[in-house]
Protein backbone atom coordinates (compact mmCIF):
# COMPACT_ATOMS: atom_id res chain seq x y z
CA UNK A 1 0.00 0.00 0.00
CA UNK A 2 1.58 3.53 -0.97
CA UNK A 3 2.00 6.07 1.34
CA UNK A 4 0.13 9.22 0.88
CA UNK A 5 2.25 12.29 0.36
CA UNK A 6 3.63 14.19 3.74
CA UNK A 7 2.68 17.46 2.23
CA UNK A 8 -1.02 16.57 1.11
CA UNK A 9 -1.50 14.94 4.38
CA UNK A 10 -0.51 18.58 5.81
CA UNK A 11 -2.37 20.42 3.27
CA UNK A 12 0.17 22.61 2.63
CA UNK A 13 2.25 23.32 -0.76
CA UNK A 14 5.82 22.11 -1.19
CA UNK A 15 7.13 25.17 -0.75
CA UNK A 16 5.52 25.95 2.72
CA UNK A 17 7.74 27.50 5.05
CA UNK A 18 8.92 26.24 8.51
CA UNK A 19 5.78 28.37 10.04
CA UNK A 20 3.37 27.01 7.54
CA UNK A 21 4.19 23.47 8.73
CA UNK A 22 3.63 24.12 12.15
CA UNK A 23 0.68 25.46 12.02
CA UNK A 24 -1.01 22.92 9.70
CA UNK A 25 0.34 20.19 11.64
CA UNK A 26 -0.61 22.03 15.23
CA UNK A 27 -4.50 22.28 14.11
CA UNK A 28 -4.33 18.26 12.82
CA UNK A 29 -2.91 17.31 16.10
CA UNK A 30 -5.36 18.82 18.07
CA UNK A 31 -7.90 17.46 15.74
CA UNK A 32 -6.98 13.78 15.88
CA UNK A 33 -5.37 13.62 19.04
CA UNK A 34 -6.31 10.25 21.11
CA UNK A 35 -7.20 11.94 24.45
CA UNK A 36 -9.92 13.73 22.09
CA UNK A 37 -10.95 10.84 20.66
CA UNK A 38 -10.94 8.37 22.76
CA UNK A 39 -11.63 4.68 20.89
CA UNK A 40 -11.19 6.84 17.73
CA UNK A 41 -8.98 4.43 15.79
CA UNK A 42 -9.14 6.21 12.65
CA UNK A 43 -8.80 9.78 14.01
CA UNK A 44 -5.31 7.74 15.81
CA UNK A 45 -3.97 6.62 12.53
CA UNK A 46 -4.27 10.58 11.28
CA UNK A 47 -2.73 11.62 14.02
CA UNK A 48 0.53 9.38 13.56
CA UNK A 49 0.08 9.89 9.84
CA UNK A 50 0.40 13.79 10.40
CA UNK A 51 2.86 13.41 13.10
CA UNK A 52 4.88 11.14 10.87
CA UNK A 53 4.81 13.77 8.14
CA UNK A 54 5.44 16.82 10.05
CA UNK A 55 8.88 14.96 11.91
CA UNK A 56 9.77 14.50 8.00
CA UNK A 57 9.22 17.84 6.66
CA UNK A 58 10.23 20.12 9.76
CA UNK A 59 13.71 19.13 9.71
CA UNK A 60 15.67 20.45 6.37
CA UNK A 61 18.12 17.43 5.97
CA UNK A 62 14.98 14.97 5.60
CA UNK A 63 12.54 17.22 3.50
CA UNK A 64 15.74 17.75 1.21
CA UNK A 65 16.34 14.40 0.43
CA UNK A 66 11.86 13.48 0.76
CA UNK A 67 11.95 16.46 -2.04
CA UNK A 68 14.52 14.68 -4.05
CA UNK A 69 13.63 11.13 -3.79
CA UNK A 70 10.31 10.44 -2.14
CA UNK A 71 9.85 8.04 1.22
CA UNK A 72 12.91 6.32 0.10
CA UNK A 73 14.71 8.77 0.67
CA UNK A 74 13.82 9.11 4.61
CA UNK A 75 14.80 6.00 5.33
CA UNK A 76 12.35 3.84 7.52
CA UNK A 77 9.72 6.57 8.19
CA UNK A 78 9.49 6.26 4.01
CA UNK A 79 9.85 3.07 3.52
CA UNK A 80 6.26 2.01 5.16
CA UNK A 81 7.85 1.58 8.50
CA UNK A 82 5.35 3.70 10.06
CA UNK A 83 5.45 6.29 13.05
CA UNK A 84 8.24 5.69 14.71
CA UNK A 85 8.38 8.91 16.88
CA UNK A 86 9.59 11.89 17.03
CA UNK A 87 12.96 13.26 16.13
CA UNK A 88 14.98 15.49 18.36
CA UNK A 89 13.64 18.50 16.13
CA UNK A 90 10.59 18.72 17.07
CA UNK A 91 9.34 20.81 19.63
CA UNK A 92 5.45 20.29 21.19
CA UNK A 93 6.22 22.69 23.83
CA UNK A 94 6.87 25.34 21.11
CA UNK A 95 4.01 23.60 19.08
CA UNK A 96 1.26 23.40 22.08
CA UNK A 97 2.43 25.45 24.35
CA UNK A 98 0.31 28.55 24.00
CA UNK A 99 -3.01 26.31 24.63
CA UNK A 100 -1.15 24.07 27.33
CA UNK A 101 1.08 25.75 28.94
CA UNK A 102 3.77 23.18 30.50
CA UNK A 103 1.14 20.16 30.59
CA UNK A 104 2.45 18.39 27.37
CA UNK A 105 6.04 16.90 27.70
CA UNK A 106 7.97 13.94 25.67
CA UNK A 107 9.13 10.80 26.91
CA UNK A 108 8.55 11.13 30.80
CA UNK A 109 11.43 13.09 31.57
CA UNK A 110 12.13 16.23 33.52
CA UNK A 111 9.94 17.94 35.89
CA UNK A 112 11.76 20.41 38.29
CA UNK A 113 11.11 20.15 41.62
CA UNK A 114 8.56 22.59 42.88
CA UNK A 115 9.46 25.39 45.46
CA UNK A 116 8.06 25.38 49.32
CA UNK A 117 8.38 28.94 49.49
CA UNK A 118 4.95 30.58 47.45
CA UNK A 119 3.71 34.14 47.81
CA UNK A 120 0.77 35.08 49.91
CA UNK A 121 -2.39 35.49 48.44
CA UNK A 122 -3.88 38.61 47.88
CA UNK A 123 -6.83 40.00 50.28
CA UNK A 124 -9.61 42.10 49.81
CA UNK A 125 -11.75 44.11 52.35
CA UNK A 126 -15.14 46.30 51.86
CA UNK A 127 -15.36 49.73 53.40
CA UNK A 128 -18.21 51.85 53.64
CA UNK A 129 -17.07 55.46 54.34
CA UNK A 130 -19.59 58.50 54.46
CA UNK A 131 -20.20 61.11 51.69
CA UNK A 132 -18.18 63.66 52.77
CA UNK A 133 -15.35 61.36 53.64
CA UNK A 134 -15.01 60.54 50.11
CA UNK A 135 -14.98 64.20 48.96
CA UNK A 136 -12.54 65.21 51.52
CA UNK A 137 -10.75 62.31 53.06
CA UNK A 138 -10.14 60.59 56.11
CA UNK A 139 -7.96 58.36 58.12
CA UNK A 140 -9.72 55.67 60.07
CA UNK A 141 -8.57 52.50 61.43
CA UNK A 142 -10.10 48.54 60.61
CA UNK A 143 -9.62 45.30 61.22
CA UNK A 144 -8.19 42.46 58.91
CA UNK A 145 -8.03 38.77 59.56
CA UNK A 146 -5.01 37.42 57.51
CA UNK A 147 -2.08 35.02 57.92
CA UNK A 148 1.31 35.38 59.48
CA UNK A 149 4.18 33.21 59.41
CA UNK A 150 3.69 30.42 62.50
CA UNK A 151 5.87 32.41 65.64
CA UNK A 152 6.05 28.51 67.29
CA UNK A 153 8.29 27.34 63.99
CA UNK A 154 9.21 30.64 62.49
CA UNK A 155 7.35 29.40 59.44
CA UNK A 156 9.02 26.68 59.10
CA UNK A 157 6.20 24.56 59.60
CA UNK A 158 8.44 21.77 61.50
CA UNK A 159 8.15 20.66 65.30
CA UNK A 160 11.68 19.83 65.60
CA UNK A 161 13.33 22.88 63.10
CA UNK A 162 14.94 20.08 61.08
CA UNK A 163 12.76 21.38 57.73
CA UNK A 164 11.11 18.88 55.76
CA UNK A 165 12.04 16.17 54.00
CA UNK A 166 11.61 15.00 50.21
CA UNK A 167 8.51 13.70 49.31
CA UNK A 168 8.60 10.22 48.60
CA UNK A 169 5.45 9.80 46.25
CA UNK A 170 6.65 12.90 43.57
CA UNK A 171 10.53 12.30 44.55
CA UNK A 172 11.05 15.51 45.33
CA UNK A 173 9.30 16.92 41.92
CA UNK A 174 5.96 18.30 42.97
CA UNK A 175 4.31 16.46 40.16
CA UNK A 176 3.39 13.12 38.96
CA UNK A 177 2.72 12.31 35.43
CA UNK A 178 0.55 10.05 33.99
CA UNK A 179 0.85 8.58 30.03
CA UNK A 180 -1.55 9.88 27.67
CA UNK A 181 -0.97 8.19 24.26
CA UNK A 182 2.54 9.78 23.17
CA UNK A 183 2.57 12.07 25.74
CA UNK A 184 2.91 12.44 29.56
CA UNK A 185 0.57 14.60 31.54
CA UNK A 186 1.81 16.15 34.72
CA UNK A 187 -0.39 16.25 37.77
CA UNK A 188 0.12 18.03 40.86
CA UNK A 189 1.44 15.83 43.12
CA UNK A 190 -1.39 14.81 46.04
CA UNK A 191 0.72 14.09 49.21
CA UNK A 192 3.19 17.05 49.21
CA UNK A 193 0.22 19.64 47.51
CA UNK A 194 3.10 20.13 44.88
CA UNK A 195 5.87 21.61 47.01
CA UNK A 196 7.69 18.29 46.61
CA UNK A 197 8.47 17.96 50.67
CA UNK A 198 6.69 16.65 53.61
CA UNK A 199 6.93 17.45 57.05
CA UNK A 200 7.75 14.58 59.26
CA UNK A 201 7.10 15.94 62.54
CA UNK A 202 4.54 19.17 62.10
CA UNK A 203 4.40 22.20 64.88
CA UNK A 204 1.54 21.82 66.95
CA UNK A 205 0.70 25.22 66.15
CA UNK A 206 0.13 25.65 62.65
CA UNK A 207 -0.08 21.79 62.00
CA UNK A 208 2.61 22.23 59.30
CA UNK A 209 1.05 24.41 57.91
CA UNK A 210 3.72 27.29 58.60
CA UNK A 211 1.09 30.19 59.08
CA UNK A 212 -1.65 30.63 61.57
CA UNK A 213 -4.53 32.99 61.05
CA UNK A 214 -4.34 36.15 63.53
CA UNK A 215 -6.48 39.50 63.73
CA UNK A 216 -4.77 43.08 63.43
CA UNK A 217 -5.60 46.56 62.80
CA UNK A 218 -4.27 48.71 59.74
CA UNK A 219 -4.97 52.35 59.47
CA UNK A 220 -6.57 53.42 55.88
CA UNK A 221 -5.74 56.77 53.98
CA UNK A 222 -8.43 57.71 51.87
CA UNK A 223 -7.36 60.55 49.58
CA UNK A 224 -9.88 63.15 48.82
CA UNK A 225 -11.79 62.95 45.92
CA UNK A 226 -12.08 58.87 45.42
CA UNK A 227 -14.96 57.95 44.01
CA UNK A 228 -17.63 54.61 44.72
CA UNK A 229 -15.42 51.46 44.01
CA UNK A 230 -11.92 53.13 44.15
CA UNK A 231 -9.60 50.37 45.20
CA UNK A 232 -6.09 51.66 47.48
CA UNK A 233 -3.73 49.09 47.51
CA UNK A 234 -1.24 47.93 50.48
CA UNK A 235 1.70 46.16 49.26
CA UNK A 236 2.99 43.03 51.62
CA UNK A 237 -0.14 43.47 53.90
CA UNK A 238 -1.62 40.83 52.31
CA UNK A 239 -1.19 36.91 53.52
CA UNK A 240 2.01 36.11 54.44
CA UNK A 241 3.57 33.10 52.36
CA UNK A 242 4.32 29.49 52.68
CA UNK A 243 7.39 28.78 54.65
CA UNK A 244 8.39 32.50 54.99
CA UNK A 245 7.43 33.67 51.47
CA UNK A 246 6.54 37.20 50.49
CA UNK A 247 3.12 38.30 51.63
CA UNK A 248 0.62 39.09 49.30
CA UNK A 249 -1.32 42.62 48.68
CA UNK A 250 -3.92 44.25 50.52
CA UNK A 251 -6.68 45.75 48.47
CA UNK A 252 -9.29 48.12 50.15
CA UNK A 253 -12.20 48.58 48.26
CA UNK A 254 -14.52 51.71 49.35
CA UNK A 255 -18.21 51.66 48.96
CA UNK A 256 -19.61 55.29 50.04
CA UNK A 257 -23.19 56.15 50.94
CA UNK A 258 -25.60 58.40 49.27
CA UNK A 259 -26.14 62.00 50.92
CA UNK A 260 -29.18 63.67 51.21
CA UNK A 261 -29.00 66.32 49.44
CA UNK A 262 -26.10 66.19 47.32
CA UNK A 263 -25.50 63.96 44.20
CA UNK A 264 -22.16 63.51 42.82
CA UNK A 265 -21.61 63.56 38.84
CA UNK A 266 -18.24 63.33 38.03
CA UNK A 267 -16.17 66.27 40.05
CA UNK A 268 -19.40 67.92 39.83
CA UNK A 269 -21.79 68.16 42.95
CA UNK A 270 -25.58 68.42 42.14
CA UNK A 271 -28.68 69.53 44.41
CA UNK A 272 -31.84 70.96 44.34
CA UNK A 273 -33.03 74.24 45.87
CA UNK A 274 -36.65 75.80 46.08
CA UNK A 275 -37.23 79.00 45.58
CA UNK A 276 -40.05 81.35 45.93
CA UNK A 277 -41.91 83.10 42.82
CA UNK A 278 -40.79 86.77 43.65
CA UNK A 279 -37.04 85.39 43.82
CA UNK A 280 -37.83 83.96 40.30
CA UNK A 281 -39.00 86.87 38.50
CA UNK A 282 -37.04 89.74 39.92
CA UNK A 283 -34.00 87.56 40.82
CA UNK A 284 -32.42 87.26 44.17
CA UNK A 285 -28.85 86.59 45.92
CA UNK A 286 -29.50 83.69 48.70
CA UNK A 287 -27.64 82.11 50.94
CA UNK A 288 -27.67 78.28 50.77
CA UNK A 289 -24.90 75.42 51.83
CA UNK A 290 -22.50 74.09 49.82
CA UNK A 291 -21.11 70.76 51.17
CA UNK A 292 -17.63 72.70 52.51
CA UNK A 293 -19.85 75.63 53.74
CA UNK A 294 -21.93 78.64 53.13
CA UNK A 295 -21.93 80.21 49.70
CA UNK A 296 -23.80 82.80 47.88
CA UNK A 297 -26.46 81.53 45.05
CA UNK A 298 -27.16 84.25 42.60
CA UNK A 299 -30.64 84.15 41.10
CA UNK A 300 -31.44 86.09 37.51
CA UNK A 301 -34.26 88.10 37.60
CA UNK A 302 -36.82 85.77 35.46
CA UNK A 303 -35.48 82.29 36.05
CA UNK A 304 -37.62 79.57 35.17
CA UNK A 305 -38.03 76.72 37.51
CA UNK A 306 -35.32 74.04 36.28
CA UNK A 307 -32.77 76.26 35.55
CA UNK A 308 -29.34 75.02 36.41
CA UNK A 309 -26.96 77.48 38.11
CA UNK A 310 -23.43 76.47 38.42
CA UNK A 311 -20.95 77.78 40.85
CA UNK A 312 -17.20 77.52 39.96
CA UNK A 313 -14.61 75.57 42.38
CA UNK A 314 -17.23 74.49 45.01
CA UNK A 315 -17.43 70.74 44.00
CA UNK A 316 -15.14 67.53 43.74
CA UNK A 317 -11.56 67.64 44.13
CA UNK A 318 -9.37 65.95 41.47
CA UNK A 319 -8.03 62.64 42.99
CA UNK A 320 -4.76 62.73 43.20
CA UNK A 321 -4.31 66.29 41.41
CA UNK A 322 -5.57 69.81 41.52
CA UNK A 323 -8.59 72.01 41.77
CA UNK A 324 -12.26 71.49 42.25
CA UNK A 325 -15.38 70.67 40.29
CA UNK A 326 -18.15 72.49 40.43
CA UNK A 327 -21.55 72.97 41.97
CA UNK A 328 -24.57 72.65 40.19
CA UNK A 329 -27.95 73.87 41.19
CA UNK A 330 -31.39 73.12 40.45
CA UNK A 331 -33.92 75.85 41.26
CA UNK A 332 -37.28 74.89 41.35
CA UNK A 333 -40.04 77.77 41.71
CA UNK A 334 -42.24 76.20 44.65
CA UNK A 335 -45.91 76.73 44.65
CA UNK A 336 -47.50 77.06 47.91
CA UNK A 337 -50.26 74.76 48.83
CA UNK A 338 -52.07 77.54 51.25
CA UNK A 339 -52.92 80.67 51.05
CA UNK A 340 -54.08 83.33 53.52
CA UNK A 341 -56.54 86.16 52.87
CA UNK A 342 -54.02 88.89 52.01
CA UNK A 343 -51.69 86.77 49.76
CA UNK A 344 -54.87 85.54 47.53
CA UNK A 345 -55.77 88.89 46.97
CA UNK A 346 -52.14 89.89 46.35
CA UNK A 347 -52.21 86.99 43.50
CA UNK A 348 -55.58 87.97 41.75
CA UNK A 349 -54.26 91.43 41.75
CA UNK A 350 -51.26 90.01 39.89
CA UNK A 351 -53.01 87.56 37.67
CA UNK A 352 -54.97 90.39 36.54
CA UNK A 353 -51.61 91.86 35.42
CA UNK A 354 -50.29 89.05 33.93
CA UNK A 355 -51.75 87.10 31.11
CA UNK A 356 -50.63 83.57 29.50
CA UNK A 357 -52.36 81.98 26.23
CA UNK A 358 -53.33 79.00 27.36
CA UNK A 359 -52.88 76.64 24.45
CA UNK A 360 -51.00 73.25 23.84
CA UNK A 361 -47.61 73.69 22.90
CA UNK A 362 -45.63 71.21 21.41
CA UNK A 363 -42.03 70.25 23.59
CA UNK A 364 -39.72 71.88 21.20
CA UNK A 365 -41.36 74.87 20.87
CA UNK A 366 -41.65 74.99 24.77
CA UNK A 367 -38.30 74.39 25.01
CA UNK A 368 -37.79 77.21 22.35
CA UNK A 369 -39.73 80.05 24.50
CA UNK A 370 -37.79 78.67 27.90
CA UNK A 371 -34.62 79.72 25.84
CA UNK A 372 -35.87 82.96 24.59
CA UNK A 373 -36.72 83.89 28.32
CA UNK A 374 -33.78 82.67 29.68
Amino acid sequence: MSKADYYEVLGVSRTASDQELKSAYRKLALKFHPDRNPGDHAAEEKFKEASEAYQVLCDPDKRAAYDRFGHAGVGAAGAGGGFQGFSGSVDLGDIFGDLFGEMFNMGGGGGGRASRQQRGDDLRFDLSIEFEDAIFGKETEVKIRRLESCPTCAGRGSASGRGPSVCTHCQGRGQIRYQQGFFSVARTCSACGGTGSIIGDPCQTCRGETRVSKELKLTVKVPPGVEDGTRIRYAGEGDAGRTNGPRGDLYVVLSIQPHDFFERDGHDLRCVVPISFPQAALGAEIEIQAIDGAVTLKIPEGTQSGKEIRIRGRGVPVLHGKGHGDLVVKVIVQVPRKLSRQQREVVHRLSELLSVENKPTSPSLLEKMKDLFN
